[in-house]
């Protein structure tokens, strides 16, 4: 192992195409990060056999094995009581009580969640994490939360939710005052579900009132008129995977335009740059690894159906996570409020 200051702890067994999908990310993410500590939780025949026949270079890694898999079926109390050797649980048991260590996963979203809080606990003053993830826009980025750790929600929580958004946008950007509002079905202040109005009342009482800009439509997201967007989980995650697949439809379909004819072609070629500077910007993969904010300590959810170079995004993300002393800043931020 290297002497580097920070490990990562991956879940080599969640997601689809696993654990091929979760190797050959994280030797992308290996070859670019030569002297970061990895520790791969899962079946060790099946790592090691998969690491063998598709020839994957991994620097720097242990191997801990799980003899047990989380499935999408699993009751909360299955979770808890008959899955303590899977790799989510291992590696979160792993990782707790050490602010230089970070753990990724493709697996159980739920599982995810409930064991980050157990193991982890979560920081002082909040109640309930939330997914939160980068999302591109005209200007810049915005940041969205949550993504679907809480289904249903109230008040209290969408407020921290706009505490937790806050701590973390001035981490990212610290000489920007962030603007924040609510996702709802439309602007005016009567508009939407009563929690929604109700979290609008807490946060307009609070010190964030002067962030506060109301309520924000869904079709204005990528607008950039927004840095914080607060929403409950079930809204955040139909919100993302939309996206995504809009993403994806977009430029799948440019492709077939452009190799439609000879002429078509030619055009491709004239406008090659500009093409793929727009796909890198619209493109989900190099934004993939969710922030489980909230819980003490760094927990990155990567989409259970991305691919090797989504991964290895997800791991970087929990690699400037513990490089940047995230835990850290946002115990201080939330702690100073």
């Amino acid at each position: 192992m290297s002497k580097n200051i920070g490990t990562i702890a991956v879940d080599a067994m969640g997601g689809d195409n696993a654990p091929f999908k979760t190797l050959k990310g994280i030797e992308i993410f290996s070859k670019k990060n030569l002297y970061v500590d990895l520790v791969i939780l899962g079946n060790e025949a099946q790592i090691n056999n998969t690491i063998n026949q598709n020839n994957i270079k991994i620097q720097n890694f242990e191997i801990i094995h799980t003899d047990q898999d989380i499935h999408d079926e699993d009751t909360t109390n299955t979770i808890l009581r008959n899955r303590k050797n899977s790799s989510i649980f291992k590696g979160l048991d792993f990782i707790k009580n050490n602010r230089n260590f970070g753990f990724v996963s493709a697996g159980n979203t739920a599982a995810l969640m409930i064991l980050s809080r157990m193991q982890l606990g979560m920081i002082q003053g909040i109640d309930r994490p939330a997914i939160c993830s980068i999302i591109p826009n005209k200007k810049d980025f915005s940041i969205l939360l949550d993504l679907g750790a809480n289904i249903s929600v109230n008040a209290k929580n969408m407020f921290e939710f706009a505490i937790m958004g806050y701590s973390y946008f001035s981490i990212l950007k610290p000489n920007k005052n962030p603007s924040i509002g609510i996702i709802n079905i439309g602007t005016e202040s009567n508009k939407g579900m009563e929690v929604l109005q109700e979290a609008s009342n807490l946060i307009n009482k609070s010190f964030l009132n002067k962030n506060f800009v109301g309520f924000i439509e869904p079709n204005k997201i990528a607008n950039g008129i927004c840095d914080i967007m607060i929403c409950d989980g079930y809204t955040g995650n139909i919100i993302l995977k939309t996206a995504e697949g809009m993403s994806h439809f977009i430029t799948d379909n440019l492709k077939k335009v452009f190799y439609k004819s000879f002429f078509n072609k030619i055009a491709y070629f004239i406008l090659k740059k500009d093409l793929k500077s727009f796909k890198d910007e619209i493109n989900p993969d190099k934004y993939d690894g969710a922030t489980l904010i909230g819980v003490n300590g760094i927990s990155i959810k990567s989409h259970g159906s991305s691919n090797p170079y989504a991964f290895s995004c997800a791991i970087d993300k929990c690699y400037r996570f513990i490089e940047n002393k995230f835990i850290e800043k946002i115990s201080n931020q939330i702690n100073n409020i």
